[in-house]
């Protein structure tokens, strides 16, 4: 039986029914609990059986993905209560821009526009914060994981911090490191994240004092570590030959949507691949996401005080050398991206809302048409999620919903049949598999190759 939005939930509880996106959040406040990796790379809590299986109250208004816990236009308005703009889909904001850093090497080091790496060393700069807690590069022989959150304290070390990361990470550690030292830190993260953040701060004063800024990074979902191995089979190597990698290698020669990812070898030596020359290259079908992310609504992290993304529209997904979409919340920070403006720090023109929504349409098509359809038909147990989207797929074409249905699928069985592969040391077992069902998601979504024109001919396309 489902658990009600009113009902104390467990970790087991949100872990069993698929909603476990891995933060560390529960885990942070247990001493004895930590992250641990699952069977199909993704970090889990584990802890104490009084501690993992107890439904609480408190950890149900604690986790992100739990009915009981306040949503995002629930947040929003607390943090934001008198903002200038709000958007059903972008949420509460001051301004909002398109461009990139102008000074310094923050642009040519990062993935994008060099934005978020920027304003979170400004922060430090101006003494806004004395801390930033963000994801880096870690030692795989050392940490069992190829990237973790770290505080940085100088601007320096923030920059070490650039680039994006499409692997598992979680916070508990860092959270334990803010909750021992004072100081004003900012938190770096994606939407859900960000989320569990606010919801510690309002359960937790000490938090609350010294969690003073969040940088929020636009979504389209967590990916789990078997993309790692998945990419290094196809490049001739291991993933546990993997010491190091880069997932977007920037070329300003080349277009900043041609992604492009480099693994280093423990040998010395390293692989490089585009990603349309991978089975599992294409974002949007879903390959090795976090199930939890199927129930999310948040693409442009609501309740952060600034968040960022790629600017997906020409003439920017054209410049190699990357163009950033920012909307700001604060005021105050809305202030600091103004001075720097000013000084020519900042080469940003304002934007409204629809061009931010445009920028990430298909993300928004997911999380609110498509979620809408999967509130329909996936109920997890024994927690259901409780969601800003109400369930229903009415007037939507046949082939929409051979779109999400194959995403599911592809999301689900790319864990498992990866697991299979690497247990019998066969990944032809999976590379083979992910091959056809990309085949077939492309020929539906994009109408590629004969199979598609065959869908064309029984299904008119309506829309990605």
């Amino acid at each position: 039986m489902a658990a009600s939005p009113a009902e104390p939930v467990s970790p087991r509880d949100i872990v069993r029914s698929g909603l476990c996106i891995g933060c560390g959040s529960c885990a942070s406040g247990e001493p004895q609990a930590s992250m641990q990796w699952d069977g199909y790379g993704q970090l889990k809590p584990e802890g104490p059986k009084d501690w993992y299986a107890r439904r609480d109250a408190a950890f149900a208004r604690q986790c992100p993905f739990s009915p009981a816990a306040a949503n995002e236009d629930t947040i929003a308005a607390e943090r934001f209560p008198s903002a200038s703009h709000r958007d059903d889909k972008v949420g509460s904001f001051e301004a909002a821009y398109v461009g990139a850093v102008a000074e310094g090497e923050w642009r040519l080091n990062g993935s994008s526009g060099g934005m978020v790496s920027w304003v979170a060393a400004e922060l430090l700069r101006t003494g806004r914060v004395d801390a930033v807690a963000h994801v880096k590069s870690a030692d795989p022989h050392r940490d069992d994981r190829l990237f973790r959150y770290e505080i940085s304290r100088s601007v320096e070390a923030v920059g070490a911090g650039a680039k994006s990361r499409y692997y598992p990470i979680e916070m508990s550690e860092v959270v334990r490191q803010i909750r021992e030292k004072p100081g004003r830190y900012a938190v770096v993260g994606i939407p859900c994240f960000i989320k569990a953040i606010h919801l510690l701060r309002r359960q937790d004063p000490l938090i609350a004092k010294r969690v003073t800024h969040t940088l929020g990074l636009f979504c389209g979902h967590m990916k789990s570590a078997g993309l790692v191995d998945s990419f290094a089979w196809q490049m001739g190597s291991q993933g546990s030959q993997v010491r190091a990698l880069d997932y977007r290698v920037k070329d300003t020669s080349r277009p900043a949507n041609w992604y492009r990812t480099q693994l280093e070898l423990r040998d010395g030596g390293s692989v490089a691949q585009d990603w349309w020359h991978l089975a599992d290259g294409d974002w949007g079908a879903g390959f090795f996401q976090n199930s939890a992310c199927n129930f999310c609504d948040d693409v442009v992290a609501e309740t952060s005080d600034i968040a960022f993304g790629d600017a997906w529209v020409e003439p920017h997904s054209s410049d190699g050398r990357g163009t950033n979409v920012a909307v700001v919340r604060s005021r105050d920070l809305h202030s600091m991206i103004e001075d720097a403006i000013a000084e020519g720090r900042l080469a940003l023109t304002p934007v409204d809302a629809q061009y931010i929504v445009d920028t990430q349409a298909a993300g928004f098509r997911h999380r609110r048409e498509g979620l809408a359809y999967r509130l329909s038909w996936m109920k997890p147990r024994p927690v259901q999620p409780r969601k800003r989207v109400r369930p229903g797929g009415a007037g939507l074409p046949l082939r929409r919903r051979l779109v999400y249905r194959l995403r599911a699928g592809i999301s689900r069985w790319s864990h498992r049949l990866l697991r299979v592969a690497r247990t019998l040391d066969a990944p032809v077992l999976y590379t083979r598999w992910a091959k056809a069902s990309l085949r077939l998601y492309q020929a539906i979504t994009w109408s590629r190759g004969r199979l598609g024109s065959f869908f064309d001919r029984i299904m008119p396309p309506s829309g990605r």
